[in-house]
């Protein structure tokens, strides 16, 4: 789950949206400012749900079952240690409408049931 960042994918992304825009710029010669920044913004969006995603799973909340008894999360509705219950998996969309996919430990509480899926 908690996963390094992949620096040679993160530049491989950027030289291809570079590639893509500047082929696309070629196709069309009268695009306006405007088609012009529409594309570009759906290309960056893509490469900044990808970087969201890898800079989220960096976190040590990602995978929070080894962490000391201190510091593991405590459920929001009753202030208790939460316990894991494996990692599970979670969609959610970005500002630029892309999706991004997070899999982290989830917790329940030992005392009211309540479950959590750890924001950080």
């Amino acid at each position: 789950m908690s996963r390094p960042i992949n620096d040679a994918l993160w530049q491989q992304i950027t030289h291809d949206i570079t590639t893509e825009m500047r082929a696309w710029r070629l196709a069309h010669p009268k695009a306006t400012l405007c088609a012009i920044e529409v594309e570009l913004d759906a290309r960056l969006n893509r490469m900044r749900a990808r970087m969201i995603e890898d800079l989220a799973l960096t976190s040590s909340a990602a995978d929070w079952t080894a962490t000391p008894a201190a510091e593991v999360p405590r459920c929001t509705a009753c202030d208790q240690s939460l316990e894991a219950t494996g990692a599970k998996s979670r969609t959610l969309q970005t500002h630029g409408a892309q999706a991004l996919t997070m899999e982290r430990t989830y917790g329940v509480c030992p005392a009211c049931g309540a479950g959590l899926f750890p924001p950080r």
